[in-house]
């Protein structure tokens, strides 16, 4: 075989097409979860869960939110294995599809007026495939955009997985805007299900970009080498179990956001005073305004650390998420946004501009999906949650909000402790990521040599 021809033969990184393949269904993702958050906040109540206490029929609704959070851990784990064993982008195609159809599944529901109790126990099951495929999204999006990345710029690269959450985020509220000024009737019957429909048309374009893209080069040369373990999930846990447990500390962090961006919209409309269009607008603006914040972090991440700036975001948004309750209480829309922009804009989106690359560094390439889905999700759990906890805590009076930004405060603050005791990974190969797994692995062969 002469030289072009054994070149031609050889893995091939494409950076760009993995980044625009995972921004994509991030994206997806994301707007999901936004969408179904803003419904839970102002219409499911109201819809699923009838009561004559409105706090009650909130509590449901949030507790429907939290309900696919117990079945991401499940989705990471099953998705993971078979992602570390058949490769990343034939799982990313599955999860894809499954979370569009489940969305789109539940813009169809009936309510509980027209079916009784069977339409939350539908709600529960849409919610549930959507917790199930996204439990290996986000962690098979990070694999796949890291292992596609050149060295020095692989937290640039994966990045991309969180800007797609800013997209989703802006697309979804751009669409529950006006969706929120039709008249009640009209949101009640057929307004809150346009968003649900619209996904479809993310679904498609993100289908047709990971079709055309191809197996990552290191699973690849893991393929060739046999270095596929037919075991993911029992090999991580022996060898890199610690690194599973912080990782999941490290998610916790998501707290922050559902704390922000789910709690914070039924605080604002049923406490602070606000109107829903003002307070998604907000939202929609600071968190938008992060698709320029998460790039540049992440940038910066490839040339001083990951951890300094992890550590920055999390002691910084566990400080600024009081600035913003304060300002929700004082009625002030201009406060508000100026609060929303230095917890969300500024810090969230430095803990999100760096964390994808970070986790699943701490993997090696045979269990990196499985590892990072399992750890990932795990700590999700808390954070899906959050706001029925939020909403528990809450006490009457001005300061009521106290109790729910010291939880989101301790749970930052646990991220941060996992981020100082994880290994710092910007300057390691990827060859080298997992160093654990890697020693334990070279130490079996040479036991198992020495017997033969």
């Amino acid at each position: 075989m002469d030289t072009a021809t054994e070149a031609s033969t050889l893995p091939r990184k494409t950076p760009g097409k993995a980044a625009l393949a995972s921004y994509l269904g991030s994206t997806l993702e994301y707007y999901d979860f936004f969408i179904y958050g803003t419904a839970a906040a102002l219409v499911f109540p109201h819809l699923f869960f009838p009561s004559d206490d409105p706090a009650i029929g909130l509590i449901g609704a949030l507790a429907t939110f939290g309900v696919a959070y117990v079945a991401r851990p499940i989705g990471g784990l099953v998705m993971g294995h078979f992602g570390d064993k058949l490769g990343r982008k034939k799982i990313l195609l599955l999860t894809l599809g499954i979370m569009g159809l489940a969305s789109l599944g539940i813009g169809f529901l009936p309510t509980y007026e027209q079916v009784g109790v069977w339409a939350p126990i539908l709600l529960v099951a849409g919610r549930l495939a959507q917790g199930f495929s996204a439990g290996a999204e986000s962690a098979g999006a990070s694999t796949l955009t890291l292992e596609h990345s050149p060295e020095g710029k692989r937290a640039f690269f994966t990045s991309f997985v969180m800007m797609g959450y800013a997209s989703g985020m802006v697309l979804a509220t751009l669409v529950f805007v006006p969706i929120s000024a039709l008249p009640e009737e009209a949101m009640m019957t057929w307004g809150w299900r346009v968003p649900f429909w619209l996904s479809i048309v993310v679904l498609a374009v993100a289908y047709w970009v990971r079709t055309h893209l191809d197996e990552t080069p290191v699973f690849e040369e893991a393929q060739d080498n046999d270095q596929v373990t037919p075991m993911p999930v029992k090999e991580v846990l022996k060898f890199q179990a610690p690194d599973v447990l912080r990782v999941a500390g490290m998610s916790i962090q998501v707290v922050m956001q559902t704390i922000f961006t789910v709690f914070g919209l039924a605080y604002a409309t049923s406490t602070a005073g606000f109107d829903r269009g003002s307070i998604l607008t907000v939202n929609a603006v600071a968190i938008g305004l992060s698709m320029l914040v998460i790039p540049f972090t992440a940038k910066l991440a490839d040339r001083i650390g990951r951890r300094p700036l992890l550590l920055t975001a999390a002691i910084g948004t566990a400080a600024t998420i009081f600035v913003y309750f304060l300002a929700l209480s004082s009625g002030n829309i201009v406060l508000v946004f100026l609060a929303a922009f230095l917890n969300m804009t500024l810090l969230y989106s430095c803990y999100n501009g760096v964390w994808c690359a970070f986790v699943a560094e701490q993997f090696a390439t045979p269990v990196r999906y499985t590892g990072m889905a399992m750890g990932n999700q795990l700590g999700l759990v808390l954070a899906g949650f959050a706001p029925m906890i939020a909403s528990m805590l809450m006490t009457p009076g001005f300061t009521g909000w106290v109790p729910v930004a010291v939880f989101a405060t301790v749970c930052m603050l646990i991220a941060a402790a996992c981020v100082f005791y994880s290994r710092e990974t910007y300057r390691t190969p990827i060859a080298e990521l997992g160093a654990p797994y890697l020693k334990g692995t070279a130490l079996r062969r040479e036991n198992a040599s020495a017997r033969s």
